[in-house]
C-alpha cells in the first residue's frame, strides 16, 4: 500500500514543523497578520497542525461543515486565502515537499476556498 504525504514526511510531530514555519511566514505577512492579531497562535497551530495534517492523509478528518463554521465570523478575502495558499507551498517547498506534494495540497486547498473566503 502506498504512503500517504502525511507518512512520508513523518507524521504529526513533522507537520506540526512545517505549520509553525508556515505561521511564522504568515505573521510577517501585511495581509495575513490582521487576521491573527487576537488568536492564541499555540491553540491555532495545533488545531492547523490537524487541519493540514488532513489534506496530507493523515488520520483526521474535517468536515465541509466544520470548515465553515469556523471560518464564517472571520471576513476571509480571496486576496487574502490566495495569500495563505502561496504562503503554504513556499513553506512546503522549504521542507523538501515534491512538486506533485505541493500541487496536491494545492488542489486540496483551493477545493475548500468556497468554505473559508466569507467576503
Amino acid at each position: 500500500m502506498a504512503q500517504t504525504i502525511y507518512e512520508r514526511h513523518g507524521g504529526f510531530a513533522s507537520v506540526r514543523k512545517v505549520v509553525s514555519a508556515f505561521y511564522d511566514r504568515a505573521l510577517e505577512s501585511d495581509v495575513l497578520a490582521p487576521y491573527f492579531a487576537h488568536t492564541n497562535m499555540k491553540t491555532l497551530v495545533d488545531h492547523q497542525t490537524k487541519f493540514v495534517s488532513f489534506l496530507l492523509g493523515g488520520p483526521i478528518s474535517y468536515s465541509d461543515d466544520h470548515l465553515e463554521r469556523v471560518h464564517a465570523r472571520l471576513g476571509i478575502t480571496t486576496s487574502a486565502f490566495n495569500e495563505m495558499v502561496l504562503t503554504m507551498l513556499e513553506t512546503l517547498e522549504d521542507h523538501d515537499f515534491s512538486g506533485s506534494e505541493v500541487a496536491q495540497v494545492e488542489r486540496e486547498l483551493r477545493s475548500r476556498q468556497s468554505l473559508i473566503v466569507t467576503s
